[in-house]
């Protein structure tokens, strides 16, 4: 990889003074500064991998059980339609018949064949049939087929001695007297054999046997319809068995009309030379083509004498034979279709052998002018570029023969194959760009054969570790060459140095294949994985892949469960919680979750280890997805929970609280959308009770609403009169007695739970929102229909002795705000509620539990919502490693877009630091003005784009306000309150925007970049409110000021009519003395900023503390107490500086009493300073490290200028009144006070008038409208200004062109 260029490498060296609270400090460069909300949980939906079919196991696999060699050889007779050369090949097995007798000779060559076969399949049961009669062959194949059962049986057929088979396809035997040759159908053949088969035909002609096969196979399957349709019609008559031809396999050393190779030089069963032995064919024949470093007239002798056996890969003959079959392998796997490689290759030890050695017959009686046939038909093969890398073996293999057969032989050289395909392997993996077009690398299934050697095995499997990095196409390519069963047979090695890449790999096919679990539990591979999450000694990465892959084999397989939990897997896991390690802690977690999922067992087994109080502390980790995890794990601890028990319920309930008091602190929707789901077991177990809640809450609340007059609350319809609503109340009370309900203490788990669920019911989030409301709407269908039962009940036995009366009053129940019809189960308990927990249930449980399954003690109950955090996170194990990474590419595109922008801010932030020298005498230049849909509440810009945010009360937006595009807008729920505060966070590299509302509500969006509306990647309560209050008293002046009478000018139809209806309401349900309306101004707002370096997020507003938040953990940082009841309007934080730097850290805040405070953001427990000066709210208190200076601002048109040295008053500035914002520059010698007098005025910062704005440009140009918020440009010297009457402007200094 190459390394960026120096030049761009070189980080700005002048600093500016870091001023205000964006990512425009110099000293901190680009580079350095990570990103916030740009992990994979913000980027994508949370949603686990489709489940594909995996076509890498052999669907229809069968042993070879039975192998028949029938040998019609008939020593000494030459078949009548063949006529011999002379000299011709004699060879059969490698003996030649003339130098025995022929009795012997054919007993000689059955023998040998038969020990041929059996060094590729010893476990077969082998028959011999030489020189038979049909009957014989009849005999032979019955009985093979009846011990076989459904196996597959292999039909040998050596027709040297008898003539070719015919054109029906039929082969020759012999009489009892050996006086004739009698044919055999094929058709018999195929009765006798049944299927699965794999057919061998040693002869010439053999294809015509294959081509008529097929159509026996076809006539076989009619007579068995037509047999199948006229036992149809029988009563009670037994139908045959079916048997499919297509799984029989058959291998023809010729084609139809072809002859078998006569040349003197090689065996006359060439074809079964090849089949049987692959190596010492493949000698000869490289021998007798090519020059070899071996003289001609000792070479066959010295081949005859390999030394070795084929099952030891230590010796030459075991190694050649190693070899040939990686590159045979290869050779198919590379060429072959994925369906036909898995069928013939990694069906059964003999099918694949004879499959692999076929090719090698391809290729040399190719060379003889034969065609071999198969069935599956099998390209030609012969000319494929890795048949020279065999003959390359074969070679040096010859060359060092001679050495090896002397008296005082030397010592085998090895040769190095294997080391050459890893290299090569090797290669492609370093020099290799992968793209979806490039197959995988040819030595794939050569590195899998190298597993078998302890010599190469250590690297070959660092190599395949690299290999399945690449993704889960790379762990299904590895799983189709044939891993699997490598894989398994090392877990029974103890090796350390292997341990890394076991886990590793494991890890990648778990990801791909969660079915392996089976596997796995039957191999007992789950001890590997348990002794090694368990070792100190193997680092915390691999013990994550370990606790992952011991997660995949309990996951919803109770063998797995229960192999798991007597390995100690509960025990082990709480110790990794302690490691450090966050991932490892997360897999830990889900392991313990999976474990626990419908098994009660283990979940005991976990009480009696504290697992759930070990659990706790997580629930506080900085990374969210480990939090996530724990109350994964947490919540399937509460739903194991199978008898109840007080002992079980104070657990559930002990956990339940401690995952509730965890909803709020937490800004993660991911960590709460985890615990509402934990939740909700509380609710499905203790169902009763929060039905007794809800009864309660409902009960409550009519009561108050019925004090109030009929006003009710949203979402609930207000009943016509009070008589109304004691009937509502009158009727829960009523159902409440019939169902026997528990009796609920104000302060009880079940009460606090419930004020959580209607709380997060108010979420921002709609996920989050949406779940806690399924569950509350869950309870509230539960009490509607058991509500509705014991209606019809109660009117049927009135029914039965009152006359009817009409009654068309509805269910008071029915009208819930969110009511759905969720799914709910039919079982009925006490009282007819649906899964409550009774006394009896209990004791019947109790009862039962022995004739239950291990793994559960009570059927499982359906859950309210789900989530796929888990399913999501196992998707990332197959996923490729550092490819979307734009670090891991130097010359990706990703890349060099980021130095272009990186280097674009660091010009700009030098630019910018050139107006700390300037003086700026006016600014009025106005570069850009629009309307906007409603009176623009907050506008903020982009400190690096030429952007401007622009947030009404329910809506926001992005524009060019170079070009007046607008970018996009996004839209805002009413119900999550007024924008009041807006913040760019990212913003050096793709910003996102910050959105509050001034009831504490906090979202954060990634803008798109076209118009479409921008994505919401999170959002929570990020700041507790005080309620307001109904009224307030009218001010003290009788008469409207100008001011107002302009703001209510400019005001839009929405917010008069909004006002109208307030004062309509307050005087309706509160009449003021002397008949004088109510006063409501609006609520203060939320104030939010964003400080890059440290990554958090602070919010003050209508509450008593200003919260800062942690980004990086979306964690509560800390909660700073403003020691003042009035709420703050105005909010600012130092720059990200050098450490140490005077107001890196500085909190300072004004209050609506006109205070000013003033805290460390490291040390936050008391503020440092202090004032007390202003008597109005304080709109503005901005710090000017560089120039000693404070300014605080207030609403009647106080600006005071302060030395931070004394903290002194310098000078006092009196602006137009009232203001509705102040603002200082950051950079520039500037401070701007807008009035909602229609006027904008600038002073420098020594409190002189410098220019005010009062008119738009242009002639004749507009009054502007009543100024409703404003702020300064961080890097420019320019000002957005948004006013009363829906327009939005920026004001520059420079002149225009």
């Amino acid at each position: 990889m190459t390394e960026m260029p120096p030049y761009l490498a070189v980080k700005d060296e002048e600093k500016n003074s870091g001023q205000g609270d964006s990512d425009t400090s110099s000293d901190v460069d680009d580079w350095d500064l990570p990103l916030s909300f740009d992990k994979p949980r913000h980027l994508e939906p949370i949603k686990g991998a489709e489940r594909v079919e995996h076509t890498w196991r052999v669907k229809e696999k069968y042993k070879t059980h039975c192998v028949a060699l029938v040998l019609c050889l008939n020593v000494g007779v030459d078949p009548p339609d063949v006529v011999k050369t002379q000299p011709c090949a004699r060879l059969e097995c490698w003996i030649d018949p003339q130098s025995l007798s022929p009795s012997k000779a054919l007993e000689s060559i059955g023998h040998a064949l038969q020990s041929q076969y059996e060094r590729w399949q010893p476990r077969a049961r082998y028959k011999q049939s030489l020189d038979p009669t049909s009957d014989e062959v009849k005999k032979l194949c019955c009985s093979l087929r009846r011990n076989a059962k459904d196996e597959r049986v292999l039909f040998h057929y050596n027709g040297h001695g008898v003539p070719k088979p015919t054109t029906q396809g039929e082969i020759w035997v012999f009489n009892r007297a050996y006086t004739q040759y009698i044919p055999l159908s094929m058709y018999d053949l195929q009765t006798w054999m049944g299927a699965p088969s794999l057919y061998v035909y040693d002869c010439s002609n053999a294809g015509v046997i294959v081509d008529n096969f097929k159509q026996f196979a076809e006539q076989h399957e009619r007579e068995y319809e037509a047999q199948l349709a006229a036992k149809s019609e029988e009563v009670g008559a037994a139908v045959p068995a079916a048997v499919s031809y297509k799984n029989c396999i058959q291998l023809a050393a010729c084609a139809a009309g072809q002859a078998l190779p006569m040349n003197p030089e090689l065996p006359a069963d060439l074809f079964t030379a090849c089949l049987t032995t692959p190596v010492k064919m493949a000698m000869k024949w490289f021998a007798l083509r090519e020059r070899t470093r071996v003289a001609p007239a000792d070479v066959h002798e010295l081949i005859d004498k390999i030394p070795g056996q084929v099952t030891d890969r230590r010796t030459m003959l075991g190694e050649l034979n190693w070899i040939f079959t990686a590159i045979t392998d290869t050779i198919a796997w590379s060429s072959l279709p994925p369906e036909l490689f898995q069928q013939l290759f990694r069906a059964d030890l003999l099918t694949a052998s004879l499959c692999r050695n076929f090719l090698l017959a391809d290729r040399i009686m190719r060379s003889y002018n034969c065609t071999p046939v198969s069935l599956p038909a099998l390209p030609s093969l012969a000319a494929h570029p890795l048949w020279a890398a065999w003959e390359h073996t074969l070679d040096l293999a010859l060359a060092q023969l001679p050495r090896l057969l002397r008296p005082d032989p030397d010592d085998y050289t090895h040769s190095p194959f294997f080391r050459d395909q890893l290299t090569a392997f090797q290669v492609w993996l370093d020099l290799g760009k992968w793209c979806g077009w490039r197959p995988p690398p040819a030595q794939l299934p050569m590195v899998l054969q190298v597993l078998l050697s302890t010599l190469h095995r250590v690297r070959a499997l660092r190599l395949l570790c690299r290999f399945l990095a690449l993704g889960a196409w790379a762990a299904r390519a590895v799983l189709a060459v044939g891993i699997f069963p490598y894989m398994l047979k090392l877990l029974q090695a103890s090796a350390p140095d292997l341990r890394a890449s076991m886990v590793y790999i494991w890890a990648k096919i778990i990801a791909v294949d969660p079915s392996c679990q089976v596997d796995l539990v039957n191999a007992k591979g789950h001890k590997y994985f348990l002794s090694v999450l368990q070792d100190p000694s193997v680092d915390s990465e691999h013990r994550t892949l370990a606790a992952y892959v011991l997660a995949g084999i309990v996951d919803n397989y109770p063998a797995g469960q229960e192999a798991a939990l007597q390995g100690s897997m509960i025990s082990i896991c709480l110790e990794q919680l302690s490691d450090g390690s966050g991932r490892l802690a997360q897999w830990a977690c889900v392991c313990l979750g999976r474990l626990w999922r419908h098994y009660d067992a283990a979940r005991w087994a976990g009480v009696r280890d504290l697992a759930h109080e070990k659990l706790y502390p997580l629930l506080q980790h900085h990374n969210p997805e480990v939090r996530a995890a724990c109350a994964f794990a947490l919540g399937t601890f509460v739903a194991a929970g199978g008898a109840r028990t007080e002992h079980a319920n104070a657990l559930d309930q002990q956990v339940g609280v401690q995952l509730a008091a965890r909803l709020q602190p937490d800004a993660s929707p991911l960590v709460r959308h985890e615990i509402l789901a934990a939740i909700q077991w509380m609710v499905l177990i203790f169902e009763q009770h929060f039905i007794a809640v809800y009864i309660q809450e409902r009960v409550r609340k009519s009561d108050r609403e019925t004090g109030r007059g009929g006003r009710v609350d949203q979402g609930w319809d207000a009943l016509s009169d009070a008589r109304a609503h004691a009937a509502h109340s009158h009727a829960l009370v009523r159902n409440a007695a019939a169902l026997s309900l528990p009796s609920i203490g104000f302060g009880s788990v079940y009460m606090k739970l419930w004020s959580i669920l209607t709380t997060m019911a108010r979420e921002p989030h709609p996920q989050i929102s949406q779940v806690a409301t399924d569950i509350i709407n869950y309870i509230a269908n539960q009490v509607d229909s058991v509500g509705r039962e014991l209606e019809m009940s109660r009117s049927s036995k009135e029914a039965s002795s009152l006359p009817p009366s009409p009654n068309t009053r509805s269910s008071p129940l029915a009208h819930h705000d969110h009511t759905r019809t969720l799914p709910s189960g039919n079982r009925r308990g006490k009282a007819g509620l649906p899964h409550t927990i009774s006394e009896d249930s209990v004791a019947i449980r109790d009862r039962d539990r022995d004739s239950t399954s291990s793994n559960s003690s009570q059927p499982a109950k359906k859950p309210i919502v789900t989530t796929q955090f888990v399913e999501w996170a196992s998707s990332a194990f197959a996923r490729p490693e550092g490819g979307d990474s734009w670090r891991s590419d130097c010359e990706s595109r990703p890349h060099h877009e980021r130095v272009w922008r990186y280097k674009r801010n660091r010009s700009l932030r030098k630019e910018a630091a050139s107006l700390l020298r300037t003086r700026v005498t006016r600014l009025e230049t106005q570069a850009f003005h629009s309307r906007c849909p409603l009176p623009p509440a907050v506008v903020l810009f982009h400190p690096y784009e030429q952007h401007a945010a622009v947030a009404s009360k329910d809506n926001f937006g992005i524009w060019d306000w170079g070009t007046a595009a607008k970018l996009c807008v996004g839209s805002w729920r009413r119900a999550w309150g007024r924008i009041t505060a807006l913040a760019y966070l990212n913003a050096h590299q793709h910003a996102l925007l910050a959105v509050a509302s001034h009831t504490g509500n906090l979202a954060i969006y990634r803008p798109s970049g076209s118009s479409m509306e921008p994505a919401l990647v999170s959002a929570w309560r990020a700041l507790d409110v005080r309620p307001a209050a109904d009224y307030r008293p009218p001010p003290a002046q009788a008469v409207y000021s100008l001011a107002q009478l302009v703001s209510e000018q400019f005001a839009s139809a929405e917010d008069k009519q909004a006002a109208t209806k307030g004062k309509q309401d307050a005087n309706l349900g509160h009449p003021v003395a002397g008949g004088a309306a109510p006063y409501a101004p609006t609520p203060p707002p939320t104030l939010l900023r964003w400080c890059a370096a440290r990554r958090t997020l602070a919010l003050a507003g209508r509450a008593n503390k200003v919260r800062l938040w942690d980004a990086s953990t979306e964690l509560l940082l800390t909660d700073i107490d403003t020691e003042c009841e009035a709420a703050a309007t105005s909010l600012w934080r130092g720059a990200e500086g050098a450490e140490g730097s005077e107001g890196a850290a500085l909190l300072v805040c004004g209050f609506g009493d006109g205070s000013v405070r003033a805290w460390d953001e490291r040390s936050p427990r008391a503020a440092i300073s202090r004032l007390h000066h202003h008597q109005a709210p304080v709109l503005a208190a901005a710090h000017r490290p560089d120039l000693y200076t404070m300014l605080t601002g207030c609403m009647n048109g106080e600006v005071r200028i302060y030395d931070t040295r004394k903290m002194a008053v310098v000078d006092t500035v009196r602006a137009p009144a009232p203001l509705a914002a102040v603002d200082v520059h950051p950079l520039c010698n500037l401070m701007a006070c807008g009035s909602v007098n229609q006027s904008i005025s600038i002073y420098d910062l020594k409190g002189a008038a410098l220019n005010t704005i009062k008119f738009h440009e242009g002639f004749m140009g507009a009054r502007i409208g009543p100024v409703s918020c404003l702020t300064f440009h961080p890097l420019r010297c320019a000002m957005g200004v948004g006013s009363k009457d829906s327009t939005v402007s920026v004001y520059v200094s420079e002149a225009r062109r």
